[in-house]
């Protein structure tokens, strides 16, 4: 009995060997010193320590869970897993409501410090660099019954209908893909997580979490600003989608940042004239249209276009019998006008393959996106904007710790894929 006794208490035996080497790895990866371990207070028990539950939210992202219940089972299954996160296990574990408080309460600020400090370590490495970076939005749907397809409330996605249970969330839109002429979009409660990239090898640079409401090409040049204060991208190519375009951010990448803007178009407003190789647009009749002076914008020149047959006399001229054509005026015939920009927004051509060639590169925050969503991040069960905020770095800080654990113990090419580095440990 007393045989049996001892073999319980080794709780070694209850964990593999390969994830103790792989959470004490990845532990060894994580610099928490920007976070204070305890809260001084004059009255009552300092608490648990706010570095322990910080890597106890790290092994949640590592397992998948989107439940914080589900990490307190997993650490009362897993007593040596909770004594590498810095827990005394001798001692009763964190309960539900211990973690539920420190996610909300704890400063993001001090996760971005881990998450740069993490960054800058990966530079020394030669791991990430500033080249090729890539901007692109996550959505974060909240936790509410209204996100559920099978939930069949009036108006669920009314914005004067919000949801009771998240009162932080708003309501987005999510565009499931990028081409122009399909417009498959959802609508959903929540928040967006705003990610940059290094587009060669698909690691974080900067993140920052934005309510659902708020258009991505506002937020660019606020969320650069914040990156450049610590990362410089100077001479920089930066590539995004076309929710980012603007001729205020292509401005801003080239005379502030001094680098060169990869955004695909947005043809918002804009329709499309049949034109010949030369230019020049075709009336309804087929014929080509002559030019007709231009008027010069502030940014841009309006091209005017006119009907071939603008001064003939003869009114069975026009193939189609147009109304203008007949009106009775001097000049007669239907009018074009085609924009002109002389930005450089408009200098940028989408077509060439110099563009094309860069612009494929932004499929590494695509893939990212995937590996972020793959920790249970797009669907948190928390309900408030800080909780989320901190799941969202806390992701970002568990895939970077995997690639510089990676990277560390010589197993190099398993950077990006977090389950691999699990099994090989």
């Amino acid at each position: 009995m007393i045989q049996r006794q001892e073999i319980f208490n080794i709780v070694d035996l209850f964990t593999s060997q390969s994830v103790i080497d792989f959470y004490q790895n990845l532990f060894d990866c994580v610099d928490l010193s920007s976070i204070p371990e305890f809260i001084q207070s004059k009255r009552g028990p300092i608490g648990y320590s706010r570095h322990a539950l910080t890597r106890a939210f790290i092994v949640m992202n590592c397992e998948h869970f989107r439940e914080i219940t589900l990490l307190c089972d997993f650490l009362h299954s897993n007593l040596k897993i909770a004594q590498l996160c810095g827990f005394d296990i001798t001692k009763k574990l964190p309960s539900y409501t211990v973690f539920q408080r420190h996610i909300k309460s704890i400063e993001n600020s001090g996760l971005k410090e881990v998450m740069k400090s993490q960054v800058k370590s990966l530079i020394k490495l030669g791991a990430i660099n500033n080249d090729v970076v890539s901007v692109d939005s996550t959505p974060i749907k909240a936790n509410t019954k209204y996100n559920n397809p099978k939930c069949f409330s009036k108006n669920k996605f009314s914005k004067d209908n919000p949801p009771r249970s998240d009162k932080d969330c708003k309501l987005g839109v999510h565009t499931a893909n990028n081409e122009d002429t399909d417009k498959n979009y959802e609508f959903y409660w929540g928040y967006k997580n705003l990610i940059m990239c290094d587009a060669k090898s698909g690691l974080p640079i900067y993140e920052v979490t934005l309510t659902g409401e708020q258009a991505d090409v506002s937020n660019l040049i606020n969320f650069l600003d914040q990156i450049e204060c610590w990362f410089t991208l100077k001479d920089s190519k930066l590539l995004a989608d076309k929710g980012f375009d603007s001729k205020a951010n292509y401005n801003y990448i080239k005379d502030v940042l001094h680098g060169k803007a990869f955004i695909a178009k947005n043809r918002r407003n804009t329709k499309t004239m049949e034109t010949l190789s030369c230019g020049n647009p075709l009336c309804e009749a087929g014929l080509a249209m002559h030019k007709d002076g231009k008027q010069y914008l502030k940014g841009s020149i309006k091209q005017k276009y006119c009907c071939p047959f603008r001064t003939s006399k003869d009114n069975t001229k026009c193939p189609c019998n147009h109304p203008k054509y007949n009106n009775g005026h001097k000049n007669r015939g239907c009018v074009k006008y085609k924009s002109i920009g002389t930005d450089y927004r408009a200098s940028v051509d989408e077509t060439s393959d110099y563009f094309k060639l860069f612009y494929s590169m932004r499929t590494e925050s695509e893939r990212y996106n995937s590996r972020f969503k793959n920790l249970n991040l797009e669907t948190p069960s928390v309900r408030n904007i800080k909780s989320i905020e901190n799941l969202n770095t806390l992701g970002h800080i568990c895939l970077l710790a995997v690639a510089l654990a990676a990277i560390i113990t010589n197993k190099g090419d398993m950077f990006r894929s977090l389950n691999n580095l699990k099994r090989a440990s």
